[in-house]
């Protein structure tokens, strides 16, 4: 109700003195990394690990998942850029980070953590996990101040007023669209929840990775369902297919399929107990 009645900012600016300027994107992407950070650390020691491992792996993971992120951005969006390619690939600043390139970087840097530190990389994937979808939900706020990212023309209650200078083509005459971008947060919120709970309950059942599948698996569902209601430009494949719409759909299908079939019944034999484990195991 409170979208209804306020439009998106003026502007995605939160304070500018001379060159530098503060932007809302910006400051939710830190927040997200501290939230994050401070999850990860307290799954970490709930699987028997140091909880500075999380801090400490910041390093790692960061500066490639940031560049994954834009990358996959660019690469799937380049005739945003293809007539003024720079600075625009850079110009992070204005939106545009693929979460599913970020995942790649991230989970990259994650190995080359792990390796130096010898511990094992899926069990620190799923610590990381929780504090990596609650982080894309508080993200995703900043595609609110940028005016980007919302759905198809829509008259509900919590529909969200986008300027004219905000709207795509042939949208000229719309006023409120589905906040797509607020349903992914929330979206992303119950996401993290689950995490948590299912590594909780199923603590000595879960195999190291397990949640980290269960994240891509259940954040892919829920992309799906935004990418059926965006409208902003994307790339297509076969001239009709959003090609984030196909992506989520393999990732939510093939991301399940291994789940299940990690835990699949032996034939003729018990399920094997697999207890967590700490440092060393």
């Amino acid at each position: 109700m409170i979208l209804a009645s306020l439009p998106s900012p003026p502007s995605p600016i939160m304070f500018e003195a001379g060159p530098f300027a503060l932007r809302y994107y910006g400051l939710c992407i830190a927040l997200g990394i501290v939230v994050a950070t401070w999850l990860s650390g307290r799954e970490l020691v709930r699987k028997g690990y140091e909880g500075e491992l999380a801090l400490d792996s910041l390093f790692f993971i960061i500066p490639p998942g940031f560049i994954g992120a834009r990358a996959y951005h660019v690469i799937t969006d380049y005739d945003l850029y293809a007539g003024d390619p720079w600075p625009g690939v850079v110009a992070v600043w204005n939106g545009g980070l693929g979460i599913y390139g970020g995942v790649i970087g991230g989970f990259i840097g994650l190995l080359v953590f792990c390796r130096i530190r010898g511990i094992s990389p899926l069990a620190f994937a799923d610590a990381v996990a929780p504090g990596l979808v609650l982080a894309q939900a508080i993200g995703r706020w900043g595609n609110y101040f940028n005016q980007e990212l919302f759905g198809r023309p829509s008259e509900l209650p919590w529909a969200i007023r986008i300027s004219p200078e905000n709207r795509p083509d042939g949208f000229a005459d719309a006023a409120t669209f589905h906040p797509t971008f607020l349903y992914e947060s929330i979206w992303n919120a119950l996401v993290c929840l689950v995490l948590l709970w299912v590594g909780r309950r199923f603590a000595g059942w879960l195999k190291d990775g397990d949640v980290f599948l269960l994240y891509v698996s259940l954040y892919s569902t829920g992309r799906l369902f935004m990418e059926l209601l965006r409208i902003d430009p994307a790339f297509l494949i076969g001239g009709a297919i959003r090609g984030n719409l196909l992506v989520a759909t393999v990732l939510a299908l093939g991301f399940a399929m291994v789940l299940m079939l990690r835990h699949s019944r032996p034939a003729g034999g018990a399920r094997p107990e697999n207890p967590e484990r700490g440092p060393g195991n």
